[in-house]
């Protein structure tokens, strides 16, 4: 398997943005995707997504065998959550690692945490995605969704193969059906998926990104 670039890569923080402008769209309006509610907040912010990427999780949802459903459980998430998980996350390190230098402490938090200043899910154009039944019923792909490389021993990574055979196809029916509709997965998270971020650009080799950080207002 290749070296994952990570999101605090140069490669990825120079890619220019063009933003689009394109609105926000409620995913909970949306009859193609279940929204979970267990990280809602009072304000609706993370049933939200750009339309765009909305759409191609429309597109997502036909590919998926008869039976099954995207289930989200987070879309945007504002700049000061974004800030907010990345320092907790980012002290938790220093407090297991003390030893660390600021600069490797930065990169092994971009493992599960986007840097603020390039947070796909601060511009509306990530999601974090997982299969349910039609009757809600989650299935298993290996670890809880937000799942860290620590608490998870790596099974985070998409293409971890310490999981079993049945999470093993069942993340591989997700990855199908979100390729397809044109969406890219950051490796170290197999639930994390975005489309029009700078990480879709270097992955794509788009020229620009389509979305940058947004506001949501009610």
């Amino acid at each position: 398997m290749p070296p994952i670039i990570l999101m605090n890569d140069p490669r990825v923080v120079d890619i220019p943005v063009h933003d689009c402008g394109e609105a926000l769209v409620d995913l909970r309006n949306l009859p193609f995707v279940d929204v979970d509610d267990r990280l809602a907040d009072p304000a609706g912010a993370y049933a939200q997504l750009r339309e765009g990427v909305a759409w191609r999780l429309a597109r997502a949802a036909r590919l998926l065998p008869e039976g099954l459903r995207l289930l989200i459980t987070e879309g945007y998430r504002p700049l000061e959550l974004q800030i907010k998980y990345f320092d907790a996350y980012a002290a938790e390190l220093r407090r297991a690692h003390p030893d660390w230098s600021d600069d490797h402490l930065h990169r092994q938090t971009s493992r599960s945490l986007s840097p603020p200043e390039v947070g796909p899910h601060v511009a509306g154009a990530a999601v974090d995605i997982t299969l349910c039944t039609t009757t809600g019923a989650e299935l298993d792909l290996g670890t809880p969704v937000n799942a860290s490389p620590e608490e998870s021993d790596g099974a985070c990574y998409t293409e971890n193969e310490r999981i079993s055979d049945a999470a093993r196809r069942n993340r591989r029916t997700l990855n199908a059906a979100l390729s397809t509709a044109g969406l890219v997965n950051y490796p170290t998270e197999w639930w994390h998926w975005s489309y029009g971020d700078r990480y879709w650009a270097l992955a794509t080799d788009a020229p620009t990104a389509h979305y940058g950080p947004v506001a949501y207002r009610v």
